[in-house]
C-alpha cells in the first residue's frame, strides 16, 4: 500500500471512530435521543399487540406501558411526544424492523446502531476504493469530513444512515459489476424503507439502460415483494392505515408541524433541520400553497433536464459518477429530506475527485462546493453554530437557509458537469480519461473494509 493510501486509511478510521463515539454519547445525553427508532420499534410492537401503529393515542399509550421515558420538561415532553406518537413510517419499514422490536429495547438498540454504522461506514470505505485510486489524501479529506459530521444517523437511530448505507453500496456493486446480486437486495430494502432515498439513484439505473436498466427493475420487484406481506400484516391489525398515514403526514408537515418547512416548524429546525428547498421559499410565505408549486416548478426544470440527459446518454462509469452526483443534491431540494438524508452526497465524492485530478479550474469549483455542501447538512457544524449563537427565533429561521441554497447550487454545478459529457468515447468534451475511471480488481472482497485495499 502506498504512503498516501495509508494516510487516507488512517483519516478514514479516524473520522469512524469519531462518527461512533459522537453518536453514541450525543443519543445518550439528549433527551431527543434515539426518538425515530422508538417511533420504529414501538410501532412494529404495537402491530405485535394488535394496536394501529397510525393512531397517535395508541402508540404514544403503548410507549407509556412499556415504559417509555418522557422527560419533565413540558417543552420538551411535548416533543418527544411529536416525535413517538406519530407515526410517518410505511408498512414495509415495520416490517423489517419486526425482528428488531421482538428483543429488549437495548439489545434492540445495540443492533439497530451496530447495522447502521457498518452500512454507512463500509459505503463510506467504498466511495474511497473508487475515488482514492486518483487521489487518496483528497477524498479521504473530504470523506473524513462527511463521517465526522453525521452523528445524527447514530443519535436518532434513523433508517437513513441503513438506506443510504446500502443504495451507495449498490451504486458500488453495480458499476463496479461486483456482488450484483447484493447490490439489488440492498436497494430493494432501501427503496422499501425510505424510497425518497433510494428512490433517485434507483432512476438513475433505470434511466441509464441496458444491463442497470434490468438490475433497476429486478430491485423494484423484489420491494414490491417485501410490500406485500407488510401490507397484508398493517392492513390485519389496521384496516384504515392507508387514511390514517395521510393524516399523519398531512399533520406533520402542516405549518407549524413536526416536519413542515416553514419558519414555524415545530420540529424542523435545529440541529436535524430540514433542507428542502421550501425551507427557504416559506420564510416569504409560510404556505405549502405557495412554496410547493415554486419548488416543483424550479425543481422540475432541473430534474428534467437531468433526465433526458441521463436517458440519451452514452453509458460509461465517467459521466455516470457525475450524473449519481448531480441527483444526490438535487434531489434533496422538492420533497421532504433532513440533514442526516444528505448523506446521500457521499456520490459526490468520487466527481469530486475526478475533477480534481484534472486540474483546471473546475477543480477549485467542485472542492469549495463539496465542502460547503458537506459542512452547511453537518451536523457537528450546527451542533458548534447553534451552541455558539444559541436557540433563538432568528438564529433557528436563519439556520434553515444555508443548506437547501448550497444543495442547489451543488446539484446545479454537477449538472452542468454531466451535460458536458456523454460522448461516445465516454470522455467529457475537451477532458482526458482519469485512473479514477479504470476498473480496480479489489480481490476477494466480501463487503470487508480492512481488504478493500489489498490490491492497492
Amino acid at each position: 500500500m502506498s504512503k498516501a493510501r495509508l494516510d487516507g486509511l488512517q483519516l478514514l478510521l479516524l473520522g469512524s471512530v469519531f462518527f461512533v463515539l459522537a453518536g453514541i454519547a450525543m443519543g445518550h445525553f439528549s433527551p431527543f435521543g434515539l426518538g425515530d427508532l422508538k417511533q420504529v420499534y414501538y410501532g412494529a410492537r404495537s402491530l405485535m399487540e394488535h394496536h394501529d401503529p397510525y393512531l397517535p393515542g395508541e402508540l404514544l399509550a403503548l410507549y407509556r406501558t412499556e415504559g417509555g421515558a418522557i422527560p419533565s420538561d413540558p417543552g420538551t415532553a411535548r416533543s418527544v411526544g411529536l416525535i413517538v406518537s406519530l407515526c410517518t413510517n410505511l408498512p414495509t419499514t415495520l416490517l423489517l424492523a419486526a425482528p428488531f422490536a421482538l428483543l429488549p429495547w437495548k439489545v434492540a438498540v445495540a443492533l439497530w446502531l451496530t447495522l447502521i454504522a457498518s452500512a454507512f461506514l463500509l459505503a463510506s470505505f467504498l466511495m474511497w476504493d473508487v475515488a482514492g485510486n486518483g487521489a487518496p489524501r483528497f477524498s479521504a479529506g473530504l470523506l473524513f469530513l462527511l463521517i465526522a459530521n453525521s452523528e445524527l444517523l447514530l443519535s436518532t437511530g434513523n433508517a437513513a444512515g441503513l438506506v443510504i448505507g446500502l443504495t451507495v453500496i449498490t451504486v458500488w456493486c453495480f458499476l463496479r459489476e461486483r456482488y450484483v446480486l447484493a447490490g439489488v437486495v440492498c436497494l430493494a430494502v432501501g427503496l422499501a424503507i425510505k424510497p425518497h432515498d433510494a428512490g433517485p439513484v434507483w432512476l438513475y439505473f433505470l434511466l441509464a439502460g441496458g444491463v442497470l436498466r434490468k438490475r433497476a427493475l429486478q430491485s423494484l420487484a423484489l420491494a414490491a415483494v417485501l410490500s406485500v406481506p407488510a401490507i397484508l400484516w398493517v392492513s390485519s391489525v389496521a384496516p384504515h392505515w392507508p387514511q390514517e398515514l395521510r393524516a399523519n403526514l398531512s399533520t406533520s408537515m402542516s405549518p407549524g408541524g413536526r416536519d413542515a418547512p416553514g419558519p414555524s416548524s415545530a420540529g424542523g429546525r435545529g440541529i436535524g433541520m430540514v433542507i428542502a428547498l421550501q425551507a427557504i421559499a416559506a420564510q416569504f410565505r409560510d404556505d405549502p400553497r405557495f412554496y410547493n408549486p415554486v419548488v416543483y416548478v424550479l425543481l422540475g426544470a432541473l430534474l428534467l433536464i437531468w433526465s433526458v440527459k441521463t436517458l440519451r446518454s452514452t453509458f460509461s462509469p465517467r459521466s455516470a459518477w457525475f450524473a449519481l452526483a448531480a441527483i444526490s443534491a438535487l434531489a434533496m431540494l422538492p420533497v421532504y429530506h433532513r440533514v442526516y438524508d444528505a448523506r446521500l452526497l457521499l456520490l459526490t465524492i468520487p466527481a469530486c475527485t475526478i475533477l480534481w485530478t484534472e486540474g483546471g479550474p473546475l477543480r477549485w469549483w467542485a472542492m469549495l462546493l463539496n465542502l460547503a455542501g458537506i459542512l452547511v447538512t453537518g451536523d457537528m457544524t450546527w451542533a458548534i453554530v447553534f451552541h455558539s449563537v444559541g436557540y433563538t427565533p432568528v438564529s433557528l429561521a436563519v439556520g434553515m437557509i444555508p443548506a437547501p441554497l448550497v444543495l442547489l447550487v451543488l446539484g446545479i454545478f454537477y449538472l452542468c458537469v454531466f451535460v458536458r459529457c456523454g460522448a461516445p468515447s465516454g470522455r467529457c468534451a475537451g477532458e482526458r480519461r482519469q485512473e479514477i475511471e479504470r476498473p480496480v480488481d479489489p480481490g476477494p472482497l466480501v463487503f470487508s473494509v480492512l481488504r478493500i485495499w489489498r490490491a492497492a
